[in-house]
């Protein structure tokens, strides 16, 4: 991918969530939610504190993260529909095991 976000920002690709409920009811798209959790595409540098030193960043790509409804930009790269959102709207990571027990 020929995209990298400065500073504190993540691109974000949304995880689809299941189409039907537990209980076998199929969701149609007109009811289904954006989904709230995605996987780090790509991250910046991280932000600059008050000394000019960066601030490490606590995502990485690859991790699978919850964010905010209404969180980040959409954006199309390389045909694909991405997010563009600040490290501080990132509500937590989801661990290995959480995401395997999710699933």
């Amino acid at each position: 991918m020929a995209f990298t976000p400065l500073h504190d920002r993540v691109l974000v690709r949304r995880i689809e969530s299941e189409e039907k409920t537990k209980g076998g009811l199929i969701i149609p798209d007109s009811a289904k939610e954006k989904p709230a959790e995605g996987e780090v595409i790509a991250v910046g540098a991280g932000a600059k504190d008050e000394n000019g030193g960066r601030i490490a960043m606590d995502v990485k790509s690859g991790d699978r993260i919850l964010f905010g409804k209404w969180s980040g930009t959409e954006v199309t790269v390389d045909g694909e529909e991405l997010l563009i959102m600040k490290e501080s709207d990132i509500l937590g990571v989801i661990s290995a095991s959480a995401a395997a027990a999710a699933a």
